[in-house]
């Protein structure tokens, strides 16, 4: 059994920082992609950004020069720095990854999510 948990949101002001946090966990043989998304009621989930396990980056264009994704994969995890953050990235995050376990199975794998409020 494979578990994702996020940490790292919170309330912050418009302008501010965050950083959030996702540890992978469990029956792990290989981690490829891991990547963030974000969702508002009424919305859809999005892409806000993933990076291989060679650590090719992609963004979501809305997030691009503010937010920085990274991962340790040693410690199968990915984080995600926020900086000059907007009311409209308001949303709860997904950490998201593409796990292979050791039985051999292979699937993709999401987090319970972390609220990201920006408001004054």
């Amino acid at each position: 059994q494979v578990q994702l948990v996020e940490s790292g949101g919170g309330l912050v002001q418009p302008g501010g920082s965050l950083r959030l946090s996702c540890a992978a966990s469990g029956t792990i043989f290989s981690i490829y992609t891991m990547g963030w998304y974000r969702q508002v009621p009424g919305k859809q989930r999005e892409l806000v950004a993933h990076i291989t396990r060679g650590a090719t980056t992609n963004y979501a264009d809305s997030v691009k020069g503010r937010f920085t994704i990274s991962r340790d994969n040693d410690k199968n995890m990915v984080y995600l720095q926020m900086i000059s953050l907007k009311p409209e990235d308001t949303a709860v995050y997904y950490c998201n990854a593409d796990i292979k376990e050791t039985v051999g199975v292979r699937g993709d794998y999401w987090g319970q999510g972390t609220q990201v409020t920006v408001s004054s």
